[in-house]
């Protein structure tokens, strides 16, 4: 099955928003989902993520907006009369009912009396054709979550909305299913929004990710580049880790040198989302695992032209694929440092003096007016 389902055009939020009493969820917003794309809304529990999937479902009334699909206005059509379907966290499965006639249930409410064939399809789509005659307490939580798929997907919908669909299974499942909810997705060709906490389910399947943050977007991407050009702190923080430190811009050009850590570094102007200009408060990010480590033996072997800072191991802690550092420096009290377990410097130990340095074009610039632990809430603490 290959492109069953292209027609209905893009997902457009126009100005939606939804207040309760006083309590705003979400502000107003503008955002479209390209039809055919595997869109993500991310963020922390109570950012909106969840009310704005119901507003496009229907669930919930915007109390300012629209909500289109393609050239339809559907504000104001009920949930059922949307071209949209929901899979929830709970697949809310009928347990007397085996997998084929689950699946069917929309098919048969309907009154369509010749169902096998799109059922079949549907099983074999999910890669459960021989799961038919089951019922639901004899599947894996992973088997569960892709009948529920099957039974959204077979009544055709424009959009599939997918409410945490991965949160109750443990954590190697989860990354099973990722991969087969974006298999699922290039296969059938239609538009899937995904509702999600976890950063890495996000990154790993979405086409486009809008992090949110207090009933806004906080910026939108394709998942790579929001990782490697994070607009604001939030981001840069929700997003994996990164080491942030405080400087003044001292020189301007293509490249921007920054007073910062006791002495100078540099980053392309491109990179640059807070003031530019000489005078102009920054800070500096770099993600732990753009930075190498050397023995403050080693200095001298350091390359020219490299950013670099002088620190001392606080604390290490060997993880298998890399080594994980925790160095004080003038740059910060604890920069952190990931580094392949390749060719260990058995030297590299808690007390020891070293140089931390990076390619100048991986440091991104953030203004520094904003708040230095936004965004610091572990994706653990989510939904």
């Amino acid at each position: 099955m290959t492109q069953q389902q292209t027609a209905g055009g893009d997902v457009r939020l126009t100005g939606i928003s939804k207040t309760y009493g006083s309590f705003t969820a979400v502000h107003p917003l503008d955002l479209t989902v390209p039809q055919g794309s595997f869109f993500a809304l991310l963020g922390a529990s109570g950012c909106g993520k969840t009310t704005t999937l119901r507003m496009i479902a229907g669930l919930e009334e915007a109390t300012t907006g629209t909500v289109s699909l393609g050239d339809r206005d559907i504000t104001d059509l009920p949930p059922y009369k949307r071209p949209v379907n929901t899979v929830f966290q709970s697949y809310a499965l009928f347990p007397h009912l085996d997998i084929s006639e689950n699946v069917a249930f929309g098919l048969r409410r309907r009154g369509i009396k010749s169902v096998k064939k799109q059922v079949d399809d549907m099983l074999e789509l999910v890669q459960l054709g021989d799961f038919a005659r089951r019922k639901p307490h004899q599947l894996s939580g992973g088997q569960q979550q892709r009948v529920a798929v099957a039974r959204a997907l077979i009544n055709h919908p424009q959009v599939l909305l997918l409410d945490e669909p991965l949160g109750a299974l443990d954590l190697k499942l989860r990354r099973q299913m990722q991969l087969e909810l974006k298999r699922i997705q290039t296969e059938v060709g239609i538009t899937f929004v995904h509702v999600t906490h976890d950063q890495e389910e996000a990154m790993t399947m979405a086409d486009t990710v809008a992090v949110m943050n207090g009933g806004r977007v906080e910026q939108l991407g394709a998942p790579a580049d929001l990782y490697e050009n994070p607009r604001t702190t939030f981001v840069a923080n929700f997003l994996g880790t990164s080491n942030l430190i405080e400087g003044d811009v001292v020189s301007t050009g293509d490249e921007l040198t920054v007073a910062a850590g006791g002495g100078r570094l540099t980053l392309p102007r491109e990179r640059c989302s807070g003031p530019t200009a000489a005078g102009g408060r920054l800070l500096l990010g770099i993600r732990p695992e753009k930075i190498s480590l050397a023995h403050a033996d080693e200095a001298d072997t350091v390359a020219a032209g490299r950013n670099r800072v002088t620190g001392r191991i606080t604390d290490s802690s060997f993880i298998g694929v890399s080594t994980q550092y925790v160095v004080e420096s003038p740059a910060g009290k604890a920069l952190q440092v990931y580094e392949q377990n390749v060719e260990r410097d058995t030297r590299l130990v808690p007390g020891a003096e070293v140089v931390l340095h990076w390619n100048p074009a991986h440091t991104f610039g953030l203004d520094a007016a904003q708040d230095i632990d936004a965004g610091a809430t572990s994706v653990e603490d989510g939904e």
